[in-house]
């Protein structure tokens, strides 16, 4: 029987959208764009669906040197990850509520408001916005017990606060949230450490921190799968202003619980309806893997199939469930290049801002989530 010969056409690869596993991280992918789409607003569907692919699956996506994309273009793609959104930021106008812990943390873009500006120090003029003076949000305002004035000047600091972008009150949570980087401190280090272990980890400074939520439910014993399966957390209502008199711990993923949480009747007037009632375990709809996703600081009570548990053994339960995940090992910081734009899985992951500056200080981005049409599901 004779030979079959198979002859081989080299073809040039077709210039579509490229994803790149991040080396040394957990999880995490890197996008290069088409030639025909130099801004990522412009993708076709077929490299759109691969983009949307590639956050579900990697959670974490950085595409570089977009410095310039527009608000505009921004909002664009963000709410293209989400045909239910009806196009509403994810915190609405409780943002800005004067006893919210999250009021002072950015400005609206005038062209569109749906992207905030973060960041830190005078940013004069910038996008329209002729009185622009940012605060970086630093753990030193929102921990019980901050780092000594020494140990900053030695370079340590903290995860801010873990958490999930979201009202957590009215509004479902965003199903995905962008990053810009604009101007971005890149020769400066910083050392966080952990202060129940003693153990550190150097970043660049004011780096994003990222923890995978399915990671956390995998982790999990037996039990406390079963357990997380069968939880639904309840939110405080107005959970930013119900928190604000309170301090957290010094991991930022919970308040430590004394007593100090705004009382309920001197909360802006609020709806049973509205108090958001969401499952522990949100399953991944592209992957199918489960997601343990919980905000820590904003939680009221948990409902279990032994029933409700109130509010301080509720964070300890959490905080049991959570701390595991934000080891060294399983985080990945994002060290922020001019011009990364990080798309992130806002039902997959948690998320911290770390780091403080020094006067003088200078730090540029733009935010953009916005609300999802539907609440997250745990489908067992």
């Amino acid at each position: 029987m004779s030979a079959t010969v198979t002859t081989t056409v080299s073809v040039s690869a077709p210039d579509v959208l490229q994803v790149t596993p991040l080396e040394n991280a957990p999880f995490g992918a890197r996008i290069t764009l088409p030639s025909y789409a130099q801004d990522p607003a412009d993708l076709n569907e077929e490299d759109f669906q691969r983009l949307y692919r590639a956050v579900h699956e990697h959670l974490v996506v950085v595409l570089p040197d977009l410095a310039d994309l527009k608000p505009s273009s921004q909002y664009q793609l963000t709410k293209r990850f989400d045909p239910t959104c009806e196009g509403a930021y994810g915190h609405s106008k409780e943002f800005r509520h004067e006893k919210s812990v999250l009021r002072r943390d950015g400005h609206s873009t005038p062209s569109q408001p749906q992207v905030q500006i973060l960041g830190q120090g005078r940013h004069d003029g910038h996008a329209g916005v002729a009185d622009l003076a940012l605060r970086h949000p630093t753990h030193m305002s929102f921990h019980r017990d901050p780092l000594s004035d020494d140990d900053m000047a030695n370079g340590y600091t903290r995860f801010y606060r873990w958490h999930i972008d979201s009202a957590l009150y009215g509004l479902a949570p965003p199903v995905v949230t962008t990053l810009l980087g604009i101007d971005c401190p890149v020769d400066k280090k910083q050392k966080l450490r952990y202060e129940d272990t003693g153990e550190e980890i150097t970043t660049a400074k004011a780096a994003t921190a990222f923890a995978s939520g399915a990671i956390a439910f995998e982790n999990l014993s037996d039990e406390d799968k079963e357990f997380a399966l069968s939880t639904t957390v309840v939110y405080a209502p107005h959970p930013y202003i119900f928190i604000s008199p309170a301090k957290a711990t010094s991991d930022g993923l919970t308040m430590v619980s004394e007593g100090k949480e705004l009382p309920l009747e001197e909360l802006p007037e609020w709806e049973g309806s509205k108090v958001k009632r969401l499952p522990l375990v949100w399953t991944n709809p592209v992957t199918g893997k489960h997601h343990m996703q919980v905000h820590g600081c904003c939680i009221w009570k948990l409902e279990t199939p032994n029933g409700t548990v109130e509010l301080e053994e509720a964070r300890k339960i959490i905080h049991r469930l959570m701390r595991p995940n934000i080891s060294p090992e399983r985080i990945y910081c994002h060290d922020w290049n001019e011009g990364d734009l990080v798309i992130f899985f806002n039902r997959g992951v948690w998320h911290s801002v770390t780091g403080q500056f020094e006067e003088g200080g200078h730090r540029l981005m733009h935010q953009c989530n916005i609300a999802a049409g539907v609440d997250p599901v745990c489908k067992k």
